[in-house]
């Protein structure tokens, strides 16, 4: 018999995977589900951001996306973290994809 034997669509079976770390979230394998969620400011908004993962952590995200499309938002983004580093989002780094 199902889990839920009067709503059987309603059953949630988790495939198997491996678990990661992001920071010190863990995510899959048997780790508890994680609340994610993304910004959706400008990103060279920066104390618009930083507001937004705040409000996010508040409201109990785990893991808070931040996207980063230009070499603008690094740039503001790193010098953001050089003034003050760590004392807003906790740990996070930026990255663009490689370029073709």
């Amino acid at each position: 018999m199902s889990l839920n034997h009067i709503r059987p669509w309603r059953n949630i079976y988790r495939r198997e995977s491996r678990q990661i770390m992001v920071g010190n979230v863990p995510v899959g394998g048997d780790a508890p589900i994680s609340v994610q969620t993304m910004t959706n400011t400008v990103t060279t908004d920066i104390p618009g951001t930083i507001a937004q993962v705040q409000a996010a952590a508040e409201a109990g995200a785990d893991i808070v996306r931040i996207s980063v499309p230009d070499e603008d938002s690094v740039a503001r983004a790193q010098g953001h973290r050089a003034r003050k580093p760590g004392a807003d989002c906790g740990r996070y780094s930026f990255s663009l994809p490689a370029r073709n």
